[in-house]
């Protein structure tokens, strides 16, 4: 393994910008997905990596039909040579994103879930998470941090079965808000996908410059005996990928969607009207909000609206909760990301799932109301809730 980098810079690093990492596939060099970065926003530092490894100018540990299986040793010695030689160029509080592309995207995927708070975002396109890999890929290991993934209906480079693992588990189990699109072509970047990839770039790039700092807090649900959450019994409901983010099955009932419309708007200074950010019908959970409330309490900060029900086709809930209460609510299985929290969006927007009976009925109306305090003066103060 050769120990000095080789990189390429599309200008001189800007070290008070944020870093685009880009990470190419096998068969490809730094130079050649370095012309990615011509598509691209303005703003960020983008530098390509070629990872130290002779064979195949790259990630040589990916073998069979492109990918083939990782080996976990040979990964692990090569994410380590890539976090030492991070560290000296983007220092702690210096955001990076990861853009990997085939061999890059497992590549970019296994350094994203061993260390997902180093990061502040990752692309993962056209290629699969190296499961085999011994990195972690437990549920919302990936809560908070915005993951784009794109995939070609027809590819044929990538084995199909790691291309749905990798998309199931991002769209939903990881806990990332999950960006996601789906070429009807093979393996090969489109217009479409370098188009909304910048898109997708520039806006968590300004999100991160115009937003507080992401502060955790305790995991505690004081609206539920014991302050614990309990585990969701069941599968995970169908959510759509696309937007708006729909639950599409195991649909709450009609008479406990009422029940919990009618507790949600009998918490403290809420009103309730018209969403004004989601679909006709959807009725929202407005407060007045106060200055020292952060803007991450609200889905639309100037109307004060923290949570809204979809209509009764659906039955779910878009709401707003502190990082550390919508990761775990997505943990638990009540919740899945919103694709744009943390890019446009609330960093702990989540879509919690309708309630099925009675039982649920009073653990999402504790979620929600978690949600409601977030968005008031206590909930400022005590972010614990």
């Amino acid at each position: 393994m050769e120990r000095e980098p080789v990189v390429a810079w599309r200008s001189p690093d800007d070290p008070n910008h944020p870093l685009v990492v880009l990470l190419h596939g096998r068969g490809a060099d730094e130079q050649s997905i370095l012309g990615l970065a011509d598509h691209l926003p303005d703003g960020p530092s983008y530098v390509a990596v070629r990872a130290p490894i002779a064979e195949n100018g790259g990630y040589a540990w990916f073998a069979n039909r492109g990918i083939g299986r990782p080996v976990a040793e040979s990964l692990a010695e090569t994410m380590s040579w890539f976090r030492t030689w991070l560290d000296d160029v983007a220092p702690t509080g210096r955001p990076v994103i990861l853009v990997g592309f085939s061999g890059g995207a497992a590549f970019a995927g296994g350094l994203l879930l061993a260390d997902p708070r180093r990061f502040s975002g990752a692309a993962i396109l056209y290629g699969t998470l190296p499961f085999d890999a011994g990195v972690p890929v437990t549920p919302a290991r990936l809560a908070g941090v915005p993951v784009f993934v794109a995939q070609g209906e027809t590819d044929t480079v990538i084995p199909r079965e790691l291309l749905d693992r990798t998309w199931t588990y991002l769209l939903s189990e990881s806990g990332a808000p999950p960006y996601a699109r789906r070429d009807p072509g093979g393996h090969g970047l489109t217009q479409g996908t370098v188009a909304e990839l910048g898109g997708w770039i520039a806006e968590r790039v300004g999100f991160l410059r115009h937003r507080d700092a992401n502060i955790d807090s305790p995991v505690t649900w004081r609206a539920i005996m014991g302050g614990e959450l309990p585990v969701r019994a069941g599968h995970r409901p169908e959510v759509s990928w696309t937007i708006p983010q729909e639950q599409r099955s195991d649909n709450s009932p009609t008479d406990i969607q009422e029940q919990l419309f009618a507790r949600v708007a009998a918490l403290p200074g809420v009103a309730s009207r018209q969403s004004a950010i989601s679909v006709p019908g959807a009725r929202g959970f407005m407060v007045d909000p106060a200055p020292e409330v952060p803007l991450d309490a609200f889905l639309v900060p100037s109307a004060g609206e923290f949570a809204h029900l979809h209509p009764g086709y659906d039955g779910s809930l878009h709401l707003a909760l502190p990082p550390a209460l919508a990761r775990d609510a997505v943990a638990k299985g009540w919740a899945v990301a919103h694709p744009l929290a943390g890019v446009r969006l609330a960093r702990g927007m989540v879509l919690v799932y309708g309630p099925r009976d009675e039982t649920e009925l009073d653990i999402v109306t504790a979620v929600a109301t978690a949600s409601h305090a977030f968005a008031t003066t206590l909930g400022s103060r005590h972010m614990g809730l």
